[in-house]
This record gives structure tokens, C-alpha cells and sequence, in this order.
């Protein structure tokens, strides 16, 4: 190829290049907004915008339309890990919130190991040795945090084609299926409530309040259910931890 002909390539794709940054820049908004309806007031739009840019860009330059996703489809993957990534750094949820949680899942892993069946508040609360209203509050300040954790478990890496040079060898896809697989029964065991629960808001997405609407109780309470539902799969699935 002449060096004219590789300048006009360059400008090629260079076109290319602007043409799906500036084409998908909303893509990057509507993805902040999606995860800022989930996330704690702490996690400021503007800074899931930013991060999210980045990964458009980091999207845009790595793209290859060859292995047969669809940019959009592509870059979603990319500006939410970005999003995520962005969350992860900050750190924003204080130590007390981890600390009460890893001790709701040893409570409830301990309840269920006796009783062998689901764990209810009262026997929760009564192993922490905390009233159920002070149970109700650690469920609540440990909602969006254990949310966040929810959504990385089920962060869609199941096509690692897409992602080049982070494609997993071949004893990592198969302990991410077995995972996977494990994560699918642990959900079907959970309480119908809760599983209804999980499904609107990652299926259906929607919100606390309009979940709250089609089961008749407040948001507070689908909150209360969300946590509980998170704690539970993560003390089920403690083994993988």
C-alpha cells in the first residue's frame, strides 16, 4: 500500500473511530441513569459518565465487527464494566456496611444449616441477637451494596469472544458455567417473595417503588426483600467465594 493510500485508510478510520463515539454517546447516559436508580446517593451521574466515555472510547478503538455482535451490543459491555469498575474504586460504602453484612450471611447460613429450610427474620435477627426493627435497619443501610455485589454475579460475560484480550482459558469458562449453574438453582431455592422480587427488578426492571406497587407493600419493604434475597444467595454460595 502507498503512503497516500495509507493516510487515506487512516482518515478512514479515524471517521470511523468519531462516528461511533459520537453516535453512542447517549448510550453512555442512558446506561448511568439505568445504574444510578440503583445505587446509593454517594455515586454521583457525572462520574459514571466520565468512567463510561472512557470505556466507549476504549470500545470504539477495539471493536472488530467481524466477530459478529453488534457495536452497541459491544460497547454496552464495555461502558458498564467501566461504570462498574469506576463504583469498585470508590469504595463508597463504609466498612460498617460489610462487616454487617458477611454477619447477616453467616447468620443466615447458620439458621439454615439447623433448621434446613429458609431462614426467616426473626430467627436472623435473634442469631445476631438484635431486635427484627434493628435487623430491618442493617437490611436497609446494606441495600445498595449488596445490589451492586448482586450485579456483578450476574455481570453478562457469557459470550468471552467478544472481550479479545480478556478471554478467559478454558478452565475459567468452565468454572464460570458451573457457577453459573450453581447461581440458577440457588435463586430457584430462594422464598417465592423473593425470587419474584429479584426477577421484576432484573428482568422486568423495574424499580423499587413499581415493584412495591405489584406486591402491595412499600419500597421500603421491597428494599428489606432485595437485601435479604442477596444475603441469602451470597451464604448459599459461600463455597465459591
Amino acid at each position: 500500500m502507498s503512503t497516500g493510500s495509507c493516510l487515506v485508510y487512516s482518515d478512514v478510520q479515524n471517521t470511523n473511530f468519531d462516528d461511533l463515539v459520537r453516535e453512542h454517546a447517549g448510550l453512555v447516559k442512558r446506561i448511568a441513569h439505568h445504574l444510578m436508580g440503583r445505587l446509593p446517593d454517594s455515586v454521583q451521574v457525572d462520574d459514571l459518565i466520565q468512567s463510561g466515555m472512557i470505556g466507549l472510547l476504549e470500545a470504539a478503538r477495539k471493536y472488530d465487527g467481524g466477530k459478529g455482535a453488534s457495536f452497541e451490543t459491544y460497547a454496552g459491555i464495555r461502558i458498564r464494566g467501566a461504570m462498574l469498575d469506576e463504583i469498585r474504586k470508590g469504595d463508597w460504602a463504609p466498612r460498617s456496611v460489610h462487616r454487617n453484612a458477611r454477619r447477616i450471611q453467616d447468620a443466615i447460613k447458620q439458621v439454615e444449616a439447623v433448621k434446613g429450610r429458609d431462614a426467616d427474620d426473626s430467627e436472623v435477627a435473634a442469631v445476631l441477637g438484635i431486635s427484627q426493627d434493628e435487623y430491618h435497619q442493617i437490611l436497609k443501610d446494606s441495600a445498595g451494596c449488596r445490589l451492586f455485589s448482586y450485579e456483578e454475579l450476574l455481570e453478562n460475560d457469557s459470550s468471552p469472544d467478544l472481550m479479545d484480550d480478556s478471554t478467559p482459558g478454558p478452565g475459567k469458562g468452565m468454572e464460570r458455567d458451573a457457577f453459573r449453574r450453581q447461581l440458577a438453582e440457588a435463586i430457584s431455592g430462594l422464598p417465592e417473595r423473593e425470587q419474584l422480587v429479584l426477577a421484576l427488578y432484573y428482568d422486568e426492571e423495574l424499580n423499587l417503588k413499581e415493584i412495591g406497587a405489584v406486591l402491595g407493600v412499600s419500597e421500603s419493604r421491597v428494599s428489606q426483600l432485595h437485601s435479604q434475597a442477596t444475603h441469602r444467595l451470597r451464604a448459599r454460595l459461600s463455597d465459591w467465594a
